[in-house]
């Protein structure tokens, strides 16, 4: 039987950084509170011409140079993103069309935050059954593009960005399991109001904005993840202390620090990048994944607890040998 392993990670932030002290100009608040509260000390964002598939383009080629494949290798793509270019076509397609590997199955993935752990696992589903052998899986996201700068609740959290992996079909695990979650009773507790069907023509300014009762979503958020994690861990006879590395969702330093405590994991096995990422939604996991790859914490042989959290709600978690 196939399994799909992660032979390369790419990751890209745009250049334009907004610190701290920018948002102190924008709004009634302070550097030390927000790092307080959030952990963020500064975030991306795209240019004004920059869009998701911009970013996702440049994380892929990233992620297909670490592999050592060409375009043409990739015969699936799937893209988590909350913030596509265009209603459609969808973001893969254009991807796709960016890199030059036609023919193969390309669509994007809308779980907001969990968007890259819910590609992930379909790419996964995929090559063991044989249907790919190679698949680019992409989280990206221009979040800002949908953010009230007169929020303090949300401007203060989120950035833009995109990570990649490329998984190839192995004879060992690779992805050992995943499980996705959902419950669309809390939509209302981080969400956007408008929508294509739901006053689309009629969109007043700040519907199209996101909105968030942040303590709320905190609390479920740390009892999900913990859950979610001791879950697929006790599937395969493990514990946390199998773990080498939590890769959990960006979303803020307390849910973070609150998870890993729950857990009853050292923080110094958590993947950390808030402080200067902040929570740039789908891309995060694929984000903090690549800057660990690359900064050598993360080796062959170690295993990896991936985890995403977002609006819904959904959730899930990757349980990966890398």
């Amino acid at each position: 039987m196939n399994y799909a392993r992660i032979v390369g990670t790419g990751g890209y932030l745009p250049e334009k950084v907004l610190t701290n002290a920018d948002l102190e100009q924008l709004i009634d608040t302070t550097a030390d509170w927000i790092v307080e509260r959030t952990g963020v000390e500064e975030r991306h964002i795209a240019a004004p011409d920059e869009t998701t598939c911009d970013l996702a383009e440049k994380a892929s080629r990233l992620a297909l140079q670490a592999a050592g494949l060409e375009p043409a290798d990739i015969d699936l793509i799937i893209l988590g993103t909350t913030t596509p270019d265009h209603v459609f076509p969808s973001v893969a397609t254009q991807l796709q069309h960016r890199l030059g590997c036609y023919g193969g199955p390309a669509f994007d993935v809308q779980a907001v935050c969990t968007g890259f752990v819910y590609a992930l696992d379909i790419a996964n589903r995929f090559i063991r059954t044989d249907a790919a052998k190679r698949a680019l899986v992409v989280g990206a996201d221009t979040f800002t593009r949908i953010i009230n700068w007169k929020d303090r609740g949300t401007c203060i959290l989120f950035g833009d960005g995109a990570g990649a992996v490329v998984l190839e079909a192995a004879d060992e695990p690779g992805i050992i399991d995943c499980q996705l979650g959902a419950d669309g009773r809390y939509k209302k507790l981080l969400w956007v109001p408008a929508g294509v069907s739901s006053g689309y023509e009629q969109t007043r300014e700040e519907a199209a904005f996101v909105e968030m009762r942040g303590s709320e979503v905190f609390k479920v958020a740390v009892t999900t993840l913990k859950d979610i994690a001791e879950r697929i861990l006790s599937a395969h006879q493990m514990t946390v202390a199998d773990v080498d590395w939590l890769i959990p969702h960006q979303a803020n330093r307390r849910i973070l620090a609150a998870t890993a405590k729950r857990l009853g994991l050292p923080e110094e096995r958590m993947v950390d990048c808030v402080r200067t990422h902040g929570n740039t939604s789908a891309a995060s996991v694929p984000l903090a994944l690549d800057v660990a790859v690359r900064d050598g914490r993360i080796q062959r042989g170690q295993t990896l607890l991936l985890e995403g959290f977002g609006g819904g709600f959904t959730w899930g978690a990757a349980l990966v040998k890398y």
